[in-house]
């Protein structure tokens, strides 16, 4: 059998999904808990054992991603907060990150300290167009150089600077990668050399610092953060749809919202954005999941008036005590009705938040007026009935409420298998299988 063994390593489970690389078909698929209080191998394998049960697999090349030990956190430092600070930011979110804190301008004792107390796993150093400002950026390099600092950096500002400020925190023990800069030119955004190297740097620092396993195994597996594989994926997708789409995927702890959108006649004109428009965008919301999150959930739908206080006292009870029991798993069917509330309370925030720009430093929001397909992720939807998952979807097409114009025609449909990250995972090696097996969403 040609296939490929592609897996997500979740904070809380790992999926598994055996991929057909001739047909891009799905021959099997499983879950399993993450394993992290021990090694996030025994986990690992267990998942596989179980979706290739039964399958002559021999020596399968394994995809794997993960998101385990909290994924990636990511610090960006900008020079202007509306323009390189927020284009830093969206090519954070692109690249999977988790963007735990953003500083802009220049540094002083002060921020380096805030830069600290955000343990970041990498920093994102940006700041002035190429030929245009380049003291802000020297002063932040040169002050990161001085303070001993030692969590990776990817350097990715004004071009004429680049090599002598990667010179400058090379020589003072900085492990440095330098990428093209995120904003070119003033209304550009180009993510994708600093994507890639945040990437790579995620890869090279992050999954074995995080100690998640005992020997090299695992690091050697890893080829991305699941949130930039699923992002991966989704791009796919829209490409063999020809169309705007959306994914909201609700997890424990976050639930991250990911649109492409067509390049048109929004990027021009008066009102276009100066940090760039990135058309192929993820947000995340850490204040709402299903588990960790769940009293997020809550007072975040009483402020967009989504409940009642007296609904909202209920669900916070069952809210608090999922927090309190993040393994907690519905056995009745009334457990079930409150985790598909606080999906659909989630979903709907997250959606908002996406569209409108509220709370997420975005000035103009996003357009999804024209998406055609909106796909629902994560496991409390996977593990639905398939009439639970399609009513969370389809309040989401109906929050006429919400304060943005809805999709005008948008079919919805389930990640059921979680295709999305083994999509992203076989993209580059196989684009043919990623485009077939996500095509039969």
């Amino acid at each position: 059998m040609n296939v490929a063994v592609c897996a997500d390593v979740g904070s809380t489970y790992t999926k598994v999904a055996v991929v057909d690389l001739d047909g891009g078909g799905l021959f099997g698929a499983a879950s399993a808990r993450t394993t992290v209080d021990s090694d996030v191998l025994h986990g690992l394998d267990a998942a596989v054992a179980a979706a290739t049960a039964g399958l002559r697999v021999g020596d399968a090349p394994w995809y794997v991603c993960s998101s385990a030990g909290g994924g990636l956190r990511l610090a960006v430092i900008g020079y202007e907060p509306l323009v390189t600070a927020q284009a830093g930011r969206r090519v954070g979110l692109s690249a999977g990150a988790n963007v735990v804190h953003v500083a802009a301008g220049r540094l002083g004792g002060g921020d380096v300290s805030a830069l600290r107390a955000a343990r970041p796993d990498v920093v994102l150093l940006a700041g002035g167009t190429d030929g245009g400002d380049a003291e802000t950026l020297t002063h932040n390099a040169t002050r990161l150089a001085r303070a001993r600092w030692r969590v990776p950096v990817v350097l990715a500002g004004n071009g004429e600077v680049r090599d002598d400020l990667h010179a400058v925190l090379a020589a003072a023990g900085v492990p440095v990668t330098v990428a093209d800069n995120v904003l070119p030119r003033i209304g550009v955004l180009a993510p994708e050399s600093a994507r890639a190297a945040i990437r790579a740097v995620f890869l090279r620092h992050v999954i074995g610092g995080k100690r998640l396993s005992r020997g090299g195994r695992f690091a050697r597996l890893v080829r991305a953060a699941t949130p930039d594989a699923v992002l991966t994926g989704v791009e796919v997708l829209a490409d063999t749809l020809g169309g705007d789409l959306a994914v909201v995927d609700v997890g424990g702890a976050t639930t991250d919202v990911y649109s492409v959108l067509t390049p048109d006649e929004r990027a021009g004109g008066p009102g276009r954005e100066v940090a760039g428009t990135l058309w192929r965008a993820r947000t995340v919301e850490g204040d709402l999941g299903v588990r960790w999150s769940a009293p997020g959930v809550v007072r975040a739908a009483v402020q967009e008036r989504l409940l009642s206080a007296a609904d909202a006292g209920v669900l916070a009870v069952a809210a608090d005590a999922r927090a309190a029991d993040p393994g907690f798993l519905p056995v009745e069917e009334a457990q079930r009705a409150v985790d598909a509330r606080l999906a659909a309370l989630a979903a709907t925030v997250a959606l908002r938040r996406h569209a409108r720009g509220a709370g997420t430093g975005e000035r103009a929001g996003r357009d999804l007026r024209d998406v055609r397909l909106l796909v629902g992720s994560g496991g409390v939807l996977r593990h639905a009935s398939a009439g639970t998952a399609a009513g969370v979807l389809a309040g989401v097409l109906a929050d006429h409420a919400g304060g943005w114009p809805l999709p005008r025609a948008a079919r919805r449909v389930v990640d059921v298998d979680y295709v999305l990250a083994a999509g992203g995972l076989l993209a580059g090696e196989h684009p043919e299988a990623a485009r077939a097996l996500l095509g039969a969403l």
